[in-house]
């Protein structure tokens, strides 16, 4: 199940779309059992968690909370939350020239890989990352 929150309007159309590509790559990932919140905020709230969880005054994309640790062998049914900055989010689509729902997908389907307890520390673990975010677009 996915829940999303809107702390910040989304464009219309956004959210049940985002519901049903992340529901579909979660089940494709096998925890379509799971649930995970998306939390839709602008850059003020996404720069404040950072500051506060990472110690960096700064706005990003995408931040993820996982409710469990990964690798634990017990998966809680709630995964985490995923937060998604829709100002910087913009600005990315923008400057790629992508529509901002695009980028939203990317950016869930990216702290999804998060959740899951993926990192991309080296070069080679962005090869999962670049999977996922490419196949939410084609769900």
């Amino acid at each position: 199940m996915v829940e999303v929150v809107r702390n910040k309007r989304p464009p219309r159309g956004l959210v049940p779309r985002l519901r049903r590509a992340l529901a579909a790559l979660m089940e494709e990932l096998g925890v379509g059992d799971k649930g995970v919140t998306v939390i839709l905020t602008g850059d003020r709230r996404i720069r404040a968690l950072k500051r506060e969880w990472w110690g960096e005054d700064e706005a990003t994309d995408v931040l993820s909370f996982p409710h469990y640790e990964p690798g634990d062998p017990f998966v809680p049914p709630h995964l985490g939350d995923i937060w998604i900055s829709l100002d910087t989010a913009r600005r990315q689509a923008e400057a790629r020239g992508a529509p901002l729902e695009e980028e939203v997908l990317v950016l869930a389907a990216h702290g999804l890989w998060h959740l899951l307890g993926h990192d991309h520390q080296e070069e080679e673990d962005w090869e999962g990352f670049r999977r996922v975010q490419e196949r939410i677009l084609a769900l």
